[in-house]
């Protein structure tokens, strides 16, 4: 299975310069939530994993296809690894406290030092969809990033026909800039792309849920 690293923006597709940004990605932080932990992903997470991204819906918005058989999203998790293990922008598994098993993954699409911004993004168990848990995810890592890093200002994307999802992005501070037409070609299409985001001087005025 290939997957694509797709960057909206000209920014290069290096490792971070600074020692500050590859030791917070090669040692994602663990981010916990009333409802989540957040922490680095494990080839243990394939079956969880799975269950999620092999069903269409939870791909349907998203810039990946689904995955066909858990080979596929254990090549997923050992690619995850090496963004780890090259100190590069990559994303936590969801863990729902309850059961202890990986509901979802959010994190960094990429990271511009140059230009002190990001880009997040996120995916979630259709099992689990408008409970609130993407939400705090996504709060959680908003929090964490202005916390530790020397972040202006953190983006997401989200289709135009996925209201749910700038929802989400709403409800953790992020404000809706503009509708990008026809931005990206996905799934035998092109794809109206709402871009939202939250500077830090946002996140300094408001209290993120979660």
């Amino acid at each position: 299975m290939k997957y694509r690293i797709l960057r909206f923006l000209s920014f290069p597709s290096v490792p971070p310069r600074s020692s500050g940004y590859a030791e917070y990605f090669s040692r994602l932080p663990v981010l916990e939530t009333p409802s989540l932990i957040l922490r680095p992903m494990v080839m243990k997470d394939a079956e969880d994993i799975y269950v999620y991204s092999s069903d269409p819906e939870v791909a349907r918005y998203v810039l990946w296809e689904p995955h066909r058989s858990v080979r596929d999203t254990r090549m997923y998790i050992r690619y995850i690894r090496s963004l780890y293990h090259n100190g590069l922008p990559s994303s936590w598994a969801v863990v729902l406290r309850e059961t202890g098993r990986v509901i979802g993954s959010v994190g960094f699409m990429w990271v511009s030092e140059e230009n002190s911004s990001a880009e997040v993004g996120y995916s979630l168990s259709r099992q689990y969809w408008n409970r609130g848990y993407a939400t705090e995810a996504l709060s959680a890592v908003l929090r964490s990033a202005f916390s530790v890093l020397p972040l202006n200002r953190i983006e997401a994307q989200r289709d135009l026909r996925n209201p749910a999802s700038g929802r989400v992005m709403e409800k953790c501070g992020m404000h809706q800039e503009g509708t990008l037409r026809s931005r990206i070609y996905n799934k035998g299409e092109f794809i109206d792309v709402v871009l939202c985001a939250i500077l830090r001087s946002d996140w300094e005025n408001a209290v993120l849920p979660g």
